[in-house]
């Protein structure tokens, strides 16, 4: 068995201590930056910071329980996830909800909150993460945000009678970003 030098130690443990501070700081900043509600608990990490381009499909539908008004729903979305600092890539599709990074690791998840981005644009999501298909970045994965940068709010056009069924692409520029526990 190799052992650790007793002289070594002191810097061995010194080493990891700033090692877990500055995950533990990375982790707090970007959570400085999110709203209260769509926080991660803080016994989570950021394993993979992924930015997005993509396009969500829109639907002009008659909403029964909504006292017949017509609205633009959500009919699918895809994005390609970027590199972030993983080195990993990978895509979104939904429905349902799934990503699937490079290395053959794939999950779904259930939306816990949405918040609202800003006008003209997509909401933000924090999504419980299902287990992961496959072995690899995405295994073990407790939540997903969805942090919208730009784009992706429903059409500026009517939705009525008139253009019922119509379907209208937006694009959308996102941070996919995924927890798993320390």
């Amino acid at each position: 068995m190799n052992r650790i030098p007793t002289h070594k130690r002191p810097a061995l443990s010194a080493l990891l201590l700033a090692a877990s501070l500055a995950t533990a700081s990375a982790s707090a900043a970007t959570q400085d930056n999110v709203p209260q509600i769509m926080q991660v608990p803080a016994d989570n990490r950021i394993v993979w910071q992924a930015p997005a381009q993509g396009a969500v499909t829109y639907e002009c539908r008659m909403m029964p329980t909504d006292g017949g008004r017509y609205a633009w729903v959500i009919a699918s979305a895809a994005a390609t996830l970027g590199a972030g600092q993983s080195g990993q890539t990978g895509t979104y599709q939904s429905p349902p909800e799934t990503w699937r990074a490079s290395d053959g690791s794939a999950l779904t998840g259930m939306e816990t909150v949405r918040a609202s981005a800003g006008p003209d644009r997509l909401y933000d999501q924090l999504v419980l993460a299902n287990p992961s298909a496959g072995v690899g970045l995405l295994t073990g994965v407790t939540y997903i945000q969805r942090l919208v940068r730009s784009g992706g709010g429903a059409p500026s056009a009517p939705c009525s009678a008139t253009n019922k069924g119509q379907r209208e692409q937006i694009s959308y520029q996102a941070d996919y970003v995924f927890w798993k526990p320390n």
